[in-house]
């Protein structure tokens, strides 16, 4: 069994996601055809220290810094770097914060310049995917009633579902149980209860698969090569319907405003 959160310990997930959500969005108004990973990194940094958290990526397991950036072919855990942003790319932006003892943490996808249509559709159906899987994440549903939606989706639409990473109960520690793949079976699993907070997070690939794992001993990438996309929202399990503790309408304001 895991343990269902108070409503006090919700209130202050919801503050780090809230605060994790501001924080990609101040970096969706950097993202552009020249900008480094880097530079998307320290404004990230500075923006959570500003409003009186810690990055909760750096040092985690030894991680070197705030953000995840993982372009094209990384699925995750890229680290930022010198590496120039093209027209064309995508890169997955994964970030999390620590304040008042709780862990927030969110990811999305986004495109640099322009992309291509097909890329926009890998991107399309993965959040759609996520949308699935949150759509079934209530009280009383199984872990598979939602891996079984996102893996549909992501499959008949001509996709591939990552099996070696998952997503996770978050709380005191960024990586709680239960697991939450984005496969499986309806009815199995175990039991989502009301107060439970989870992270739900597809990454779904245009190609197979299969991943590796770079020299880096960090980034995942796809072996054949083709793009991957990696979206992350932190919920709280309710009756009826979940309760998102991180949003994408900072982000979304922003790339909407022009």
């Amino acid at each position: 069994m895991f343990l269902a959160k108070t409503e006090e310990e919700i209130e202050l997930l919801r503050l780090n996601n809230e605060l994790v959500s501001k924080t990609l969005a101040e970096v969706a108004k950097l993202i552009q055809p020249g900008v480094t990973t880097l530079e998307l990194d320290k404004r990230a940094e500075e923006f959570i220290r500003d409003n009186g958290a810690i990055p909760g990526f750096l040092g985690y397991n030894g991680y070197p810094k705030t953000l995840c950036t993982s372009v094209n072919s990384a699925v995750v855990h890229g680290i930022p770097s010198s590496f120039v942003l093209r027209d064309g790319d995508i890169v997955s932006i994964d970030c999390g914060t620590f304040m008042h003892g709780y862990y927030g943490d969110s990811a999305y996808t986004f495109a640099v310049g322009e992309i291509s249509p097909e890329v926009q559709r890998l991107l399309k159906v993965t959040q759609e995917c996520l949308e699935l899987g949150v759509s079934k994440a209530i009280n009383g549903a199984r872990v598979g009633d939602v891996s079984s939606d996102i893996q549909s989706h992501a499959e008949t639409n001509g996709y591939s579902v990552v099996r070696e990473l998952v997503g996770h109960g978050i709380g005191k520690k960024m990586h709680e149980k239960p697991e939450i793949p984005n496969y499986g079976a309806k009815g199995r699993g175990p039991k989502l209860v009301s107060g439970m907070v989870i992270c739900i997070e597809p990454m779904i690939n245009m190609g197979t698969k299969s991943i590796f794992q770079e020299n880096d001993g960090w980034t995942i990438k796809t072996t054949d090569g083709k793009p991957s996309a990696h979206y992350e929202l932190a919920i709280a399990i309710r009756k009826g319907k979940a309760e998102r503790l991180s949003t994408f309408k900072y982000i979304e304001e922003v790339l909407n405003k022009d």
